[in-house]
This record gives structure tokens, sequence and C-alpha cells, in this order.
């Protein structure tokens, strides 16, 4: 089934998804945001995560996510954008399961967003249903 010939989508389901996505942009905004000045507290859980306790560390996966979530939001990049955080989230899911946090909490968190985001993206962009056609 092409883009052109999926099947019209209700006005509820159209708003589901756009809620859904802006609850992932404006997760991701603040936690992009957060991670841009040298903040102590982010430094110090970099630091508990593994990471080295560095600000230009920090302030790259700011502006990783930032960038990410931008081509997310846009509609002719949505996908592209969805991709690049699922890759984001995946990186978060790892640190977790290395460090040994808990599974329902913090290992899956990650899994939890990506489900959020590409739920409301498929509810939204009927290029995504034209991919994944799970209803008739």
């Amino acid at each position: 089934m092409s883009v052109s010939q999926t099947a019209p989508i209700s006005s509820g389901t159209l708003w589901t998804g756009r809620v859904l996505s802006t609850i992932i942009v404006l997760f991701m905004i603040f936690d992009g945001v957060i991670k841009l000045p040298p903040l102590d507290i982010v430094t110090q859980t970099m630091t508990q995560l593994g990471w080295p306790a560095d600000a230009n560390a920090a302030r790259l996966l700011g502006i990783i996510g930032l960038v990410s979530t931008a081509l997310y939001a846009l509609p002719r990049t949505s996908v592209l954008g969805a991709i690049l955080l699922t890759a984001y989230m995946g990186g978060a899911v790892a640190t977790h399961v290395r460090i040994g946090s808990p599974l329902f909490s913090h290992v899956l968190f990650g899994v939890y967003l990506g489900v959020i985001l590409w739920g409301g993206l498929f509810l939204r962009d009927p290029r995504v249903r034209a991919l994944l056609p799970f209803a008739s």
C-alpha cells in the first residue's frame, strides 16, 4: 500500500499521535537543554553512569539529542529523527544495563520512550502507516 493509498485517519487518532510526539519532544528538549551548560548534577550523574565527568561530553550528548529531536519534530524529517532518537535511547538502555540499574524503572525507560516515539509517529504520519500496516 502506497502513501497515497493509506486509509484516512480520524481526527482523534491524528491528535493522539501529535500528543504522544509532543510528550517525546518536550522530554527530549528538557534532556538536551540541561546538558548544555556545565551543571554539576549532570556531570555527577554521568560519573554514576560510568561516563567521564566532562562538561564537553555532556554538551555533545545534549546537542545530539536536540538535533535528533528537531528532526523528529519536523514532518519532512520525522522518520530520520525517530531512527536517530531510537539509537540515542538504545545508548541509554545499554548504559543502564552495563551498570546494573533496575530493569523496569531505568533500563527499560528508553524502551518506553521509543514505543511512545514510534507510536506517535505511526499515528500522525501516513508514510509510517504505509510501511507498517498493522490495521486493515
